[in-house]
């Protein structure tokens, strides 16, 4: 298989979209469905969240009369893309793109793209709930990156490579167990799950950032979050459990949506103050000792 043809499987099939659309899909409905089930509830049926995007791009979409509509359709399009090609760097185990210098940099500054997405969306379509839902994104974002870019310099630091390969092969450690636990401790909030789901607060503002939004770019921002899963546990499992096999990588990935799910179950949301105060005391306190290790090591 000659260059373009392994880069074209790499994006379209595994590890990107058809692949990890599928996998991401199927952590939603497991997400859901286990919320469900700790509440009481028998929660939707195998599959719902695929037929939810199906269902969403056979809609007609309606542009709010004044949103930019350049801007409204280039969002959701971007989030897709941006996730897509950030999980073609992640050296997971059937992914036949080689690993570079430098690709954990390019790596983050893709997983931002969503997020600066649905901030946007929010100010784009003029909607009152959508713009305090982009401030709260916002905010949001400058507490859980401390403990989630420490995590990751940390590891880098520790391998002495900003190279995920490199980082991956980096012997175990005090160092590898505290940037674990940093990068554990943002992943909800990135996945915007309770305690941390406050900028999509149903029962505050409807619906946050998409509110305007329906049909296909809803769709493709649904999809968008399903991807963001699939790279966060992927990240997770090559920077911190990196010589385990694909069964024993899928089994860990579906650990960790289970304990986001289960945390989300025990929690109530916090408010923007206290969400933030939490991730710049506890988040800060692992992004301190994780950089700490990495640099006496």
């Amino acid at each position: 298989m000659n260059e373009l043809a392994r880069f074209a499987f790499g994006v379209l099939v595994w590890p990107g979209l058809l692949g990890a659309a599928a996998l991401g899909l199927g952590y939603l409905w497991l997400a859901r469905k286990g919320l469900a089930r700790l509440q009481g509830r028998r929660g939707p049926p195998f599959g719902q969240p695929f037929f939810d995007l199906v269902k969403l791009l056979g809609k007609r979409t309606v542009v709010p009369g004044d949103a930019n509509r350049g801007f409204f359709y280039a969002l959701p399009v971007s989030a897709v893309a941006a996730t897509t090609f950030a999980l073609l760097l992640i050296p997971v185990p059937g992914n036949l793109i080689g690993s570079f210098p430098g690709d954990v940099v390019l790596l983050l500054f893709l997983l931002e793209v969503p997020v600066f997405c649905d901030i946007l969306a929010g100010y784009v379509t003029k909607s009152i709930y959508g713009q305090v839902s982009a401030m709260r994104e916002g905010v949001l974002m400058i507490g859980y990156n401390v403990p989630f870019l420490a995590a990751i310099c940390a590891m880098a630091q520790h391998a002495g490579s900003f190279s995920l390969a490199g980082m991956a092969a980096a012997p175990q450690g005090v160092v590898t167990l505290l940037a674990a636990v940093a990068f554990l401790i943002a992943v909800p909030a990135r996945l915007k799950s309770n305690p941390f789901s406050i900028p999509n607060a149903e029962q505050e503002i409807v619906a946050g950032a998409h509110i305007e939004y329906n049909g296909a770019p809803l769709a493709l921002f649904e999809l968008s979050h399903a991807l963001e899963l699939v790279a966060l546990a992927n990240l997770f499992m090559v920077l911190f459990v990196p010589h385990a096999g694909a069964l024993a990588f899928f089994a860990a990935s579906l650990a960790l949506v289970c304990a986001v799910t289960a945390i989300a179950a025990l929690t109530a949301r916090l408010t923007v103050a206290r969400a933030l105060r939490f991730y710049w005391v506890w988040g800060g306190l692992a992004a301190a000792a994780s950089m700490a290790a990495a640099l006496v090591s």
